[in-house]
């Protein structure tokens, strides 16, 4: 199966913002970058093509993991000791600063909720609730307008970002929080998808989805890894991926970085049940 890993080749997986094809295509055409300069720097036994067979997230905890996306509160958590950073993308996207990101918080374009405090007693869609975008942040941006450890009157888990914008245009659900990256991301590929709603409010900001190696990768690992995003980002012949990708640059954060996280959710645990 195209796609699929080899027996005995290590697993690459960038699946985290693959909502359309030209999306798809663009995360293709930079692993093959990475590929041949991965190659070229000694590492050898490369998959062609990215994997298409371990979902997204049963491919951070792999052992023979080389590279994946992981979304930042995991990160911070569940997976905190158990994987190693590689470099956090920076992208270009409209409310993307550096390395850091945030959500938009959005309501139907009809709707009559203006402001945070009119999502009192509503119905709220989540992607996931181990979601840094879709429910840590949200919860961060909602938990000081919480009466008795509640402002919701219920909440519904949607899998994704795009069902939680159907759930809001559908009614099912009236406000969401959607990242930065994949609003854009389907404004620029699948408008007709977000023709239907409107943003109301904004979250904090919070380090962006890391690249991730497995917890046994080898330190000269990551550094050939490092150095194969470093160089994607000053590919003459990759800009029209870049651009595609919305791709400017890599930072280096620390997993200290990502700290702030657990904080958001912290705060907002104590003051916000769900």
């Amino acid at each position: 199966m195209q796609g699929q890993s080899k027996i005995g080749m290590p697993l690459v997986s960038i699946a985290m913002y693959l909502t359309s094809r030209p999306l798809a295509e663009a995360t293709a055409e930079l692993w093959s970058f990475l590929r041949r300069y991965l190659l070229h720097a000694g590492l050898m036994g490369l998959p062609e093509t990215l994997d298409q067979s371990v979902a997204y997230d049963e491919a951070w905890l792999r052992p023979d993991l080389l590279l994946s996306q992981t979304c930042g509160y995991p990160f911070a958590t569940s997976l905190r000791g158990r994987v190693r950073l590689v470099a956090t993308p920076v992208y270009s996207h409209p409310d993307c600063d550096g390395p850091l990101m945030r959500s938009f918080i959005i309501v139907r374009k009809n709707s009559s909720l203006r402001v945070l405090e009119d999502l009192r007693g509503t119905t709220a869609a989540i992607n996931s609730h181990n979601s840094k975008s879709g429910r840590n942040l949200f919860r961060a941006a909602v938990a000081p307008l919480a009466r008795n450890g509640r402002l919701f009157e219920r909440i519904i888990e949607t899998g994704s970002h795009g069902g939680s914008i159907a759930a809001v245009i559908e009614g099912r659900a009236e406000s969401a929080a959607i990242d930065c990256i994949t609003l854009e991301n389907i404004r620029r590929f699948d408008s007709a998808k977000v023709e239907g709603i409107r943003i109301i409010a904004e979250t904090p900001k919070a380090p962006g989805l890391p690249f991730i190696s497995s917890g046994g990768a080898s330190s000269q690992t990551i550094l050939l890894l490092r150095g194969a995003l470093h160089a994607a980002i000053r590919e003459p012949s990759l800009a029209a991926t870049r651009a595609t990708l919305g791709l400017v640059d890599i930072a280096l954060l620390s997993e200290a970085d990502y700290e702030p996280l657990i904080s958001f959710a912290g705060d907002a645990l104590s003051q916000l049940r769900a």
